[in-house]
């Protein structure tokens, strides 16, 4: 008689383990699907729709460690990857034929990968969240893959940034 109850005992255990490894899977499921996975990988996807113009703009580092946020330039969304070490704001050639952006004088860059040529071009807006620039120097990269513009010093520079705690703060300079 003992060993038929702690048969069921264990069996009832077996039970129990299984719905909560199911509740768990759900639970993992439910959220995935809400977005947890998302807001992990692109914590700023939001930014463009919620800041009022020229408010700062507050961006938390991806799970790369990046800082990657949505804008536009002359009205288009883009995808922007902030990177300091760039002097301009530098567009993968295929995106600026979209963006309709006319390539300027020939320029070398010295990259990641390697001195490359690209040319330079003039862009008329550059918007990041409620911050909009006028006149930003960019420069047009056939090497560069992907549809990431790195948005360099050329609009940076015209910006106060801090950064801390892994966010960064970007807003326009107190005059």
């Amino acid at each position: 008689m003992a060993t038929h109850l702690a048969g069921q005992t264990a069996q009832r255990g077996g039970i129990v383990m299984m719905l909560l490894f199911w509740l768990l899977l759900m639970a993992v499921g439910t959220w995935w699907i809400h977005g947890g996975l998302e807001e992990m990988m692109r914590p700023n996807a939001n930014i463009v729709h919620t800041l009022p113009a020229g408010e700062p703009v507050t961006l938390k580092r991806n799970r790369a460690g990046h800082f990657e946020a949505p804008g536009r330039i002359n009205g288009t969304p883009v995808t922007f990857l902030l990177d300091t070490g760039a002097t301009y704001v530098a567009i993968p050639a295929d995106l600026a034929s979209e963006l309709g952006l006319k390539p300027g004088r020939s320029a070398w860059f010295n990259t990641a990968n390697g001195r490359v040529e690209g040319t330079l071009t003039e862009l008329d807006e550059v918007s990041l969240g409620g911050l909009k620039v006028q006149n930003v120097q960019g420069s047009i990269s056939p090497g560069m893959e992907r549809d990431t513009v790195l948005l360099g010093m050329s609009f940076l520079n015209l910006l106060s940034i801090e950064i801390q705690s892994g966010e960064m703060v970007l807003s326009l300079p107190k005059q």
